[in-house]
């Protein structure tokens, strides 16, 4: 798993029902930093960083296809230098001046004289960064840096805007230092860069990117984190026998230390919200008492759960729990609390919709920002122009039914659609919650190669919602949706680069089907301090 990176994933997907899963310890793909350090030549070799968990699946739009590609520009955009100095030793200190942030989050920077571009962290461009080498790639004219000090800032850095003490060593946040603003406007070239690199479409077939809709919590957002430890020191011994190895003390709880495979201790998260956080603080004090009894490593759930009371109800508890904090509305008062047991389930609210998920499933980790995000897709889904004429939504990838739900009341009927079971079950769950019946909507659980086989629906009439995974849809599903022909498509994604490259595929009109023209792109800041960003494609089909 990348070192406490964040996905946006609304679809529900079920995990193993235990507290504590074993967790295994894997590098990011970002830029290399997370590889265990070794010792050898830092001079080129055929070296690549391992794939993280999330990526190993993306074809193409993973965080070493975008480093790669966002290096090539910044070379090109650079004049070459016929005669350049030479590369630093492997473990030299050097000054490097930032030009230009990837859309990995990495920053990129040069030296004077040279045509190699060094990749670190936790810079902006204008600064200029003093960073260690650790090994040079001269075929991909890159090298991997740790960053160590920023000697001169840019003007666009503050760092009293930080409000992490772990920022700089964890690798969860990137952008602290940056006004809020600026990082907006990051993220909309990071959507830019998308689609110029993956979408394989010529610039005019792309609409200008509108401005990235920001979240109206900055830090204290995350409504689920998954600290870990690793395991003792002796668990692994021989030909990767285990061992019966036990804690001397309470281990580091906490995420990956920048640049290693070693967990550092964090005892609070500033973006995650104070009701995790006081998760937190309960779940490390258990371990100071429990540490004796693990003999592995482990993750550890926790989720913030919401139970919403009017204001002038009984149940509202004149002095809270422990662990739990409340949230005054203008009807209603929220109790907060953190669940860690994945067999628990959690409540989320949404205006007036109410949802509930497994713990351990995967639902959009920015409440702040939903119902400013549901609203502009309810606003946006069914044009003016095509008012009266578009009656039916279909949810494909529906997980627990946040858009069949939420969007209910724009169409005559909406159908949920997704391959797991277990789903679809807490879909019409979360529907019955809301009061929809079966004559509002319903839910399908669909094989992977016949998901519209079951809609009745009228092409002409319907509208298709795509919140596909990080790895985006696969070449059968797109394949099924140009066959079935919707007169629109909303596609909604974590991973811009996976969805430019799916949003190519239907502009160009690839095998048998429709063809479709982008109406318009714009990305949602879900994870704010990070390089994260979530895109909104909508497409309209083009009449044959």
């Amino acid at each position: 798993m990348r070192p406490f990176r964040f996905a946006s994933l609304i679809r529900l997907r079920t995990t193993s029902p235990i507290t504590l899963k074993p967790f295994a310890t894997m590098a990011s793909a970002q830029s290399g930093h997370a590889q265990k350090r070794q010792h050898g030549s830092a001079q080129g070799g055929k070296w690549k960083p391992k794939k993280t968990k999330r990526e190993k699946n993306i074809a193409e739009g993973s965080s070493e296809d975008i480093l790669r590609l966002d290096i090539q520009a910044l070379l090109k955009s650079r004049p070459t230098i016929e005669d350049p100095e030479p590369l630093p030793e492997q473990g030299t200190q050097v000054d490097i001046e930032i030009l230009e942030l990837s859309s990995t989050g990495d920053a990129l920077g040069m030296i004077a004289g040279s045509n190699q571009v060094y990749v670190t962290q936790f810079a902006v461009p204008g600064d200029t960064a003093r960073v260690k080498v650790y090994r040079h790639l001269q075929e991909e004219s890159r090298t991997i840096a740790d960053f160590i000090s920023i000697t001169k800032p840019s003007p666009l850095r503050d760092d009293t805007r930080i409000q992490c003490k772990y920022f700089g060593k964890c690798g969860g946040c990137q952008f602290q230092m940056l006004d809020y603003s600026e990082q907006l406007k990051l993220k909309k070239r990071v959507l830019e860069k998308a689609y110029a690199n993956f979408s394989n479409l010529p610039a005019e077939l792309v609409p200008t990117i509108g401005d990235t809709i920001g979240s109206p919590l900055q830090y204290n957002y995350r409504t689920k984190l998954t600290p870990h430890f690793d395991g003792p020191p002796g668990m692994f011994r021989g030909r990767g026998k285990k061992s019966k190895a036990h804690f001397d003390s309470c281990p580091d709880i906490g995420f990956m230390l920048k640049g290693t495979r070693r967990v550092m201790d964090i005892e609070e998260c500033p973006i995650g919200t104070e009701a995790v956080n006081l998760g937190m603080n309960r779940e490390r004090a258990r371990m100071k008492e429990e540490y004796k009894n693990y003999t592995k490593g482990a993750t550890i759930l926790l989720r913030e759960n919401t139970q919403r009371l009017p204001r002038d109800s009984a149940d509202i508890p004149e002095t809270l729990p422990p662990y739990t904090t409340k949230a005054d509305n203008e009807t209603t008062v929220d109790i907060k609390s953190c669940i860690t047991d994945p067999k628990g389930t959690s409540i989320e609210h949404i205006d007036s919709y109410v949802f509930t998920n497994p713990a351990n499933s995967f639902f959009q980790n920015n409440n702040s920002i939903l119902p400013k995000f549901t609203a502009f897709i309810r606003e946006h889904i069914v044009p003016p122009a095509h008012q009266g004429e578009i009656k039916y939504l279909i949810d494909a990838y529906s997980g627990s039914g946040l858009f069949t739900i939420t969007l209910s009341s724009v169409f005559q009927h909406s159908t949920g659609i997704d391959i797991a079971a277990d789903s679809i079950a807490c879909a019409r769950k979360n529907a019955e919650l809301n009061g929809l019946n079966d004559e509002r909507c319903s839910f399908i659980a669909a094989d992977a190669g016949e998901l519209f086989k079951s809609v009745t629906y009228n092409n002409d009439e319907t509208v298709v919602v795509l919140d596909p995974p990080r790895k985006g849809c696969d070449a059968d599903f797109l394949g099924q949706l140009q066959r079935f022909g919707p007169k629109r498509v909303l596609y909604v994604s974590c991973n811009v680069h996976t969805q430019a490259r799916d949003v190519g595929v239907l502009v160009r009109g690839e095998g048998d089907g429709w063809r479709y023209e982008i109406e318009s792109l714009r990305g949602f800041d879900f994870f704010p301090q990070t390089g994260h960003v979530e895109g909104v494609a909508i497409l309209n089909r083009v009449e044959q």
